[in-house]
C-alpha cells in the first residue's frame, strides 16, 4: 500500500512539474512580420504613433509639418556604403541580427521613448547594433560631429544607449548601459565603434512592464548629441509572466 501511495505522490509531482513547463509562454520579436512597404522602412509618417511585434508596443513620434521621426522606426535597409542622413535605417552590418531581412531602428531626439509589453515579460535578450550612418560619422567626423578619439585618436569619447526597465507600476527598476562607441580605454588597442551586432540580457529586472530608451554620448553641445543619435534593435526574446 505504501508502494501504491508513494507512486501516486511521484505521478502527482510528475504531472504537476509538467503542467508548469507547459504554462511557460515566450515571446520573440524579429520584426519579420511587420511589411517596409515599398520604400522598406516605415517611419511613423501615417501618424499611428507606434506599432505592434509580438508583445510589444513600440513608440514613435512624426511630425507631420517637419516630416520627422523620433522613437522606434521598422526597416529591412542593407545600404552599407553611404554615410549620411539619407542612410538613416540602415544597421551597421546592412541586415537584422542573425543575418535576417527585418529589424527597428530607434533614433533619440533629446527625449526618451518607450516599448510596452502588452503583458509583464522576462527579456532574456536583445540584439543591438549601431546604425551604418552613425558609425561612419564616429568614424570619421562630419561638419556636425566629431571623429571619435579625435586627431591622434587619445580623445575619451563615448556614445551610449541606456536603457530602463519598468514595472507594473512604471516603477523605474534600475538601468543598463550599452555602449556603442567607447575610447575611454588608456590602450588604444581597447577603443571601438561596435560594427557587429550584439547581445545584451536584461533578465536580473524580472517581470516587466515597459523599457525606456534615451541616449548619451561625450560629443554634446548646446543642441543635443552632436553625433547621430541611433542604434538599431532585434530578436527581444523573452518569457511572458505566468497566469496572465
Amino acid at each position: 500500500m505504501r508502494k501504491v501511495l508513494l507512486l501516486i505522490v511521484i505521478l502527482t509531482a510528475a504531472f504537476a512539474i509538467a503542467c508548469t513547463k507547459e504554462e511557460v509562454r515566450t515571446d520573440s520579436i524579429d520584426f519579420e512580420e511587420l511589411d517596409p512597404g515599398t520604400t522598406g522602412y516605415w517611419n511613423g509618417s501615417d501618424n499611428e504613433g507606434g506599432f505592434w511585434s509580438g508583445n510589444a508596443f513600440f513608440v514613435n513620434n512624426y511630425n507631420q509639418d517637419w516630416a520627422a521621426w523620433s522613437g522606434f522606426a521598422y526597416t529591412n535597409h542593407s545600404d552599407t556604403e553611404t554615410a549620411d542622413y539619407t542612410n538613416q535605417y540602415s544597421s551597421v552590418t546592412g541586415t537584422g541580427a542573425e543575418m535576417s531581412s527585418n529589424y527597428s531602428v530607434f533614433y533619440y531626439s533629446g527625449s526618451p521613448d518607450t516599448i510596452f509589453f502588452s503583458l509583464e515579460e522576462k527579456v532574456e535578450s536583445l540584439s543591438l547594433s549601431n546604425t551604418r550612418y552613425a558609425y561612419k560619422v564616429m568614424l570619421n567626423g562630419d561638419d556636425f560631429a566629431k571623429k571619435f578619439g579625435g586627431s591622434d585618436g587619445n580623445d575619451p569619447d563615448w556614445f551610449k544607449l541606456i536603457i530602463t526597465p519598468l514595472d507594473n507600476s512604471m516603477k523605474a527598476l534600475g538601468s543598463v548601459e550599452f555602449y556603442l562607441a567607447d575610447f575611454r580605454s588608456g590602450d588604444p588597442s581597447e577603443d571601438y565603434i561596435l560594427d557587429t551586432w550584439q547581445t545584451l540580457n536584461l533578465e536580473e529586472f524580472g517581470f516587466i512592464k515597459a523599457l525606456v530608451f534615451e541616449m548619451a554620448s561625450s560629443d554634446t553641445g548646446e543642441w543635443g548629441i552632436n553625433n547621430p543619435a541611433y542604434v538599431c534593435l532585434d530578436n527581444i526574446e523573452g518569457i511572458l509572466m505566468p497566469g496572465e
